[in-house]
């Protein structure tokens, strides 16, 4: 029941200079696409409150991104950037952004046929006497192709997270085309950023002020928050060119119990921030269906949603999550997903999705054609045709869902 779906269906003309290379000064300055049953309408994006549905809940991801890319240079002087991935030992995100002295990661490694298995020491071109203190090491524990397992040794009895601070760089997406400059530093995180580990933004919630949020609430909109860290491979292209072929990697997520209990009896519409928001809450029906079938959550597969006929409610599969951590006196479910949404997925939650506009022939044009029927083009064309700027720092779009 995998669908074969070729990925140049989903492929559209993206001009240089449409991509949005810095932020407006006003996050909420942004233009907004509005798309409903067939039609679309402009707007900007500091008027979102007043076009949610009444007695809706709004769901962000509130994770935070990381100064995750690090940069050492070999003796032979051949510089290797380190692009930190997820850990490994400690496993837990908390617990190894809090680890003093050691940890490893599973790490991108650009130049990586340079490294020849040696100490690579951390390169501090300014000469940062705090960044000199920790005497920042690398060596290569095990190597995947461009991937691999990276141990990380420092002196000073700081914590691994304040060692980001110090030697690492945010990672901004590499179709920006530039360094990570100062102003990435306070715009490439949502106002609401929390929990420490995405190493891309999820860049549906970078429009949100203060003024934005308090309307929502000021309507009697319900703001909750989920957390799924970002992975690398989230924004990258298909390279395959039947989709089937695609690799989805795993990425963690945190709902809260009493977020799943509100999900469990709700009665209004469900609007999601950003795919990743949409891809944490349509992952808990087959969490759930795992609950009732096997007794406990297990990690949600790439195609699990298309390997069979599901007969469970939405409210019976997050009935059973609900179930399985009171009985183990658990506030909230903690697992993981490679859910891969593509045509034909049949969503269970997610009602309207805010997200920006996204590079062409990637899971994420293929999660907006499912969720507006296939009629992604529609909202493509009409924001090529009227200057909307596009990707991570360009503008946004409210989809309602089209079955």
């Amino acid at each position: 029941m995998i669908p074969s779906i070729k990925i140049e269906d989903y492929s559209y003309d993206l001009p240089e200079e449409r991509i949005a290379k810095y932020p407006l000064p006003e996050r909420d300055s942004s233009k907004l696409l509005v798309y409903e049953d067939g039609h679309v309408s402009d707007h900007v994006f500091r008027d979102i409150p007043s076009l949610l549905p009444e007695g809706s809940i709004m769901v962000f991801n509130n994770t935070k991104v990381v100064p995750a890319r690090l940069h050492f240079q070999r003796e032979s002087g051949a510089h290797i950037e380190i692009f930190c991935l997820e850990p490994v030992e400690p496993a837990e995100y908390a617990t190894a952004f809090a680890t003093c002295g050691r940890c490893s990661w599973k790490c991108v490694i650009g130049n990586a046929k340079r490294w020849k298995n040696d100490i690579l020491h951390a390169y501090n071109p300014s000469s940062d006497p705090a960044f000199a203190a920790m005497d920042l090491k690398a060596r290569l524990v095990e190597r995947e192709g461009q991937t691999g397992t990276v141990e990380f040794e420092w002196l000073g009895g700081e914590s691994f997270s304040r060692v980001l601070e110090i030697c690492g760089t945010v990672p901004i997406p590499p179709y920006l085309n530039r360094e990570t400059e100062s102003i990435d530093l306070e715009r490439y995180q949502t106002l609401y950023a929390l929990t420490r580990g995405s190493v891309a933004a999820p860049t549906a919630g970078l429009h949100f002020t203060d003024r934005v949020l308090d309307a929502i609430s000021a309507r009697g909109i319900d703001r909750e928050y989920v957390c799924l860290h970002v992975g690398a491979g989230t924004f990258l292209p298909v390279k395959s060119e039947d989709v089937a072929d695609h690799p989805m990697h795993r990425e963690p997520f945190v709902v809260s119990l009493d977020l799943l209990k509100r999900l469990a009896g709700r009665k209004g519409k469900i609007v999601a921030v950003g795919t990743t928001s949409v891809r944490t809450l349509e992952s808990l029906y087959y969490v759930g269906v795992s609950c009732i079938e096997k007794g406990h959550p297990e990690d949600v597969s790439q195609w699990a949603p298309y390997s069979r006929t599901y007969e469970y409610s939405p409210q019976e599969a997050v009935g059973a999550i609900v179930s399985y951590l009171e009985a183990n006196s658990l506030k909230e479910l903690k697992v993981g997903t490679r859910i891969i949404i593509v045509p034909g997925f049949r969503f269970r939650f997610v009602d309207v999705l805010v997200t920006n506009f996204h590079q062409p022939e990637s899971t994420l044009i293929l999660l907006v054609s499912a969720f507006l029927g296939g009629d992604w083009r529609t909202v493509y064309d009409h924001a090529l045709a009227n200057g909307y700027r596009f990707l991570s720092y360009g503008d946004s779009s409210l989809l309602k869902r089209r079955d």
